[in-house]
């Protein structure tokens, strides 16, 4: 009822734990898997080891997360000395990337292929050192970066897209063109939070990046816009909480649906806990399968 197929990747259910999120150890990501997520991905790895931004670097409010992490992380040589292998995690993983350079990016691809993951993920959101701005809002740029990880591994790879700009679809295409497999929406978008007794941000970064339930229209919106775009399959990422969330995503366009700071609100069993919820709605409205509802939101 659940099973989907992404980029020839058979997933049990389309639950996919999304980077950033318990990905940073291989006991973690196999634990997740074992607790119902159909496929997991790693926190994102870069060609060197990063210490991320100072405290504090997340704020709670009532409706998600804001988050500057800066994306720490011990660097993909670290990396491959730790996991040795992906291929044998009780689930598909995908090995999620980043750089600062095109030649950052290609080494990253080369060298994350040896732990043979299922699939990679391109995060694009980080400024290009050598013109000054983000990849991400760029589509010239997204298109140069997709070229040189595609010529770097034989795995299918996606694209994060970032909801900052302004036609997320222009990009969608430009990657679609370049070579990606698939296209993974949205990163979090840019929020602030402002201690009013302070009178300052309260993130040590100030601006950081927002996520959970406040996040989900806006996936929702560039998931639908995406889908009108491109051919290839869309990983629905953001704010997914509830199996109607799921299932908004798949009516939307998505073939699989990110789930993140959803771990921090219902628990590492959140996964299950959506496909139940999901599942039991399919039942009630007569839904064999996912692909009945694919996309039905444009019909």
């Amino acid at each position: 009822m659940l099973g989907v197929n992404l980029c020839g990747i058979r997933l049990k259910n389309p639950t996919i734990l999304a980077s950033g999120i318990l990905g940073i150890a291989k006991e973690s990501v196999d634990r997740v898997g074992k607790s119902g997520a159909g496929a997991v991905t790693l926190k994102s790895l870069c060609h060197e080891e990063r210490l991320g931004y100072n405290n504090p670097a997340i704020v709670v409010f009532e409706k998600g997360m804001l988050n500057a992490i800066g994306l720490s992380g011990q660097g993909i040589d670290n990396a491959l000395k730790d996991f040795k292998r992906l291929d044998d995690v009780s689930v598909p993983v995908i090995g999620s990337i980043f750089g600062y350079r095109t030649e950052d990016f290609a080494y990253v691809a080369r060298q994350m292929s040896k732990l043979k993951p299922a699939m990679i993920e391109i995060d694009i959101s980080c400024p290009h050192v050598d013109y000054g701005k983000p990849i991400c809002s760029d589509k010239d740029l997204t298109a140069e970066i997709t070229r040189a990880v595609k010529k770097n591994t034989k795995l299918p790879v996606s694209i994060k897209l970032s909801p900052n700009v302004s036609d997320i679809r222009e990009i969608a295409h430009a990657a679609e063109r370049a070579g990606a497999d698939a296209i993974t929406a949205i990163n979090a978008a840019s929020g602030m939070a402002i201690d009013i007794n302070a009178r300052k941000p309260i993130l040590a970064n100030k601006i950081g990046g927002v996520t959970g339930p406040a996040l989900k229209p806006i996936a929702v919106r560039c998931v639908y816009q995406i889908y009108e775009t491109v051919k290839i399959p869309i990983i629905g990422t953001g704010g997914v909480t509830y199996g109607k969330d799921a299932i908004e995503m798949v009516m939307a366009g998505a073939t699989a649906v990110g789930i993140g700071t959803a771990v921090y609100y219902r628990g590492i069993n959140v996964f299950k806990k959506v496909c139940d919820e999901m599942q039991q709605w399919m039942k009630k409205n007569k839904v064999k399968n996912l692909e009945q509802i694919r996309g039905v939101a444009h019909r």
